[in-house]
């Protein structure tokens, strides 16, 4: 039984830890509020301060990053958890394994592939750049072991995006729910289990480790199609979703941190925002959840 440890237990976080669980491991998952899933060990820390992450990782075999700072403080809190992270997997020796998204590629015109070269065109895209590159100069120099997992916008219990918070609560009880979007832009979700399942596999295969791996996703859905098949899900009467004006969000931001944030980001709700898993399906020969599946499990969870 070899040690695990998952750092952060949000959807994501959680899913790889019950994952993990099931596959018979030792399972340690590392939060500030000490919380996660059942049959884990749970650890209070801040991961982020120095030499702490390095006392719980001795003797691990992966380390998984599945932490996310507020959002509003991605600038601030970012940086010093992502140095945390390679020190931990320098001295432990475990491969590291980081959850990341698609920030870093900016706006791009077609399908994403992990070839895509990194041109970030919002704060939070420069983070994560750097967050990546960080690791492969580490792992490139021989220091650590690494590769990262991007997926597109979650689906799935517990999954945040501005779909799960702006339309589709409102959509379920049969109100009207609007966002800043193209609404019939395709745009791609992945699913959070998903997510789990390629962390593990990466983790768990040494020609995988050195590069990024796009999270196997369905086709994509546009926002229009997603509220409507929410609402059918949820017994709801037909979906009502309008389109937010950039102005109106520019003035919520004014009060609303999330709302602030949210505006360096229209370029991916603004036009097609379309994933290529291809690689990652055909290396692991993970299947991706149709769409349907995670968004059941997405109205689920919120109901509950």
């Amino acid at each position: 039984m070899a040690l695990q440890v998952v750092v952060g237990s949000g959807p994501v976080g959680s899913a790889t830890a019950r994952l993990l669980v099931e596959r018979g491991e030792h399972v340690r998952v590392i939060t500030r509020s000490g919380s996660g899933p059942d049959g884990v060990e749970r650890v209070a820390a801040d991961a982020s301060a120095p030499g702490t992450l390095e006392r719980y990782v001795e003797g691990a075999a992966a380390i998984y990053s599945c932490a996310g700072p507020p959002y509003d403080r991605w600038s601030t809190e970012w940086p010093p958890l992502g140095a945390a992270l390679i020190r931990a997997a320098e001295t432990s020796g475990a491969v590291l394994v980081t959850t990341g998204n698609l920030y870093g590629y900016g706006a791009v015109d077609g399908p994403m592939t992990e070839d895509a070269p990194l041109r970030p065109n919002s704060v939070k895209g420069q983070v994560r750049a750097k967050l990546w590159t960080d690791a492969l100069e580490a792992h490139r120099a021989g220091r650590i072991r690494t590769a990262e997992v991007r997926g597109s916008d979650y689906l799935g219990a517990g999954a945040v995006t501005s779909f799960s918070l702006m339309v589709l609560p409102k959509v379920v009880a049969g109100k009207r729910g609007s966002m800043p979007a193209d609404l019939d832009a395709p745009h791609s979700w992945t699913y959070v289990g998903d997510v789990a399942r390629t962390l593990i596999a990466v983790a768990n295969d040494e020609s995988a480790w050195g590069r990024a791996w796009h999270v196997p996703t369905s086709e994509p859905v546009s926002v229009r199609a997603l509220a409507a098949r929410a609402a059918e899900l949820a017994g709801a009467p037909p979906a009502r979703v309008a389109s937010m004006p950039l102005i109106a969000l520019r003035l919520a931001g004014l009060f609303n941190p999330l709302a602030r944030e949210l505006i360096e980001t229209q370029y991916q709700w603004r036009r097609p925002f379309v994933l290529d898993s291809s690689a990652a399906t055909v290396a692991f020969g993970i299947k991706p959840a149709p769409v349907e599946d995670a968004l059941r499990e997405s109205v689920g969870g919120l109901r509950r």
